[in-house]
């Protein structure tokens, strides 16, 4: 940075000083003797009535001794007497304190025009975060605010999934819903009214602005049936849930003739196997039996036998059985507990 330079400082004007005329004294010679030089006709003269001469020229002309420069310096240029002639006299004239007032009223407003100056882009820089925030704020606040409002409230539900269930029926339990605000449905709700359907293993909500609440529902797959006690039969999928209870037996569904029924550590496994299987494949078995998860028999409505062993590789045994009963339709046994393996007698 620059460091300011001195401003100079103009010196007062120098006034000429006269010198005083020189008495000649009893030594010099009173006549002056005029010497003519030969080329130039230039008189030369000698002694003090010459130096009175150049001195009464001098004082013609105007002509002074210039005094040396002392650079500037007003002290040491000004004499007593250029101290009494000062040129600006409203320098001598003393402050008041509106003068104080003034000056510093002029130097804090320059000092904020340069403020203003240094910090003009950090200010547009902060009025943009600013109007930024505030039109985010007034999006947010709309949108909740309309979201809560009766503005999106629940006109329609619609179901989806359904196939063994009918939809009316779960459309008419979850008709509580209907007229509150899509973000205040209450699942919980939705939960205790659909459990009153043993079919749905999983379900789903959707809200779709602005009316429309729609629940994705997965359901249950009947894998076989299960003889009570009491002798009625009782379709289960592969957790065991009980999903329909008749006093015959329904057809299309296996028999699963384990000891402990649903309860039982062979139970799992025998529904899982189950549920790999097609449903044109499945529709095809007529019972199950298991002592242990580990050796699974199916026998089919044809009279063959098919010893599936565990539940392990379930999905590579039904590829292989499916390709054995293409192969040898008239088969009486199939053997795929080994899938690499397999064995038809």
């Amino acid at each position: 940075m620059r460091r300011p330079s001195a401003i100079p400082v103009t010196a007062p004007p120098v006034e000429p000083v006269r010198a005083a005329p020189v008495e000649p004294t009893d030594d010099e010679a009173t006549p002056p003797e005029r010497l003519r030089t030969a080329g130039g006709g230039i008189d030369a003269s000698t002694g003090a009535g010459a130096d009175g001469r150049r001195a009464d020229a001098d004082d013609a002309h105007g002509t002074a001794p210039i005094r040396p420069d002392h650079g500037g310096d007003p002290a040491v240029s000004r004499g007593a007497g250029d101290d009494a002639e000062d040129p600006d006299p409203s320098a001598q004239a003393p402050l008041t304190a509106r003068d104080l007032w003034a000056a510093t009223r002029a130097r804090r407003k320059a000092l904020r025009s340069e403020i203003r100056r240094f910090t003009q882009r950090s200010r547009r820089r902060r009025i943009g975060w600013i109007i930024g925030a505030a039109v985010t704020l007034l999006v947010v606040g709309g949108s909740v605010g309309a979201a809560y409002s009766p503005l999106f409230a629940v006109r329609t539900v619609t179901v989806e999934g359904a196939h063994a269930l009918n939809a009316a029926d779960v459309q008419k339990a979850l008709s509580g819903q209907v007229g509150r605000p899509l973000a205040l449905v209450d699942s919980n709700a939705v939960k205790a009214a659909l459990i009153a359907f043993p079919l749905i293993e999983t379900y789903r909500l959707e809200a779709h602005p602005p009316h429309d609440l729609v629940v994705r529902i997965v359901e249950r797959t009947p894998v076989g049936v299960v003889q009570t006690e009491d002798g009625r039969f009782t379709v289960v999928d592969v957790a065991g849930v009980a999903l329909s209870t008749t006093e015959t037996r329904p057809a299309g569904y296996a028999l699963i003739d384990i000891a402990g029924g649903t309860g039982s550590r062979a139970f799992p496994a025998v529904g899982t196997a189950l549920r790999t299987l097609p449903a044109e494949l499945r529709a095809q078995v007529d019972s199950v039996t298991a002592s242990t998860p580990d050796d699974i028999v199916l026998q089919l409505a044809s009279g063959a036998k098919v010893t599936w062993g565990s539940a392990d590789k379930s999905a590579e045994k039904t590829l292989v059985l499916q390709r054995l009963m293409t192969a040898s339709p008239g088969a009486t046994s199939y053997d795929v507990s080994s899938p690499g393996v397999a064995i038809v007698g």
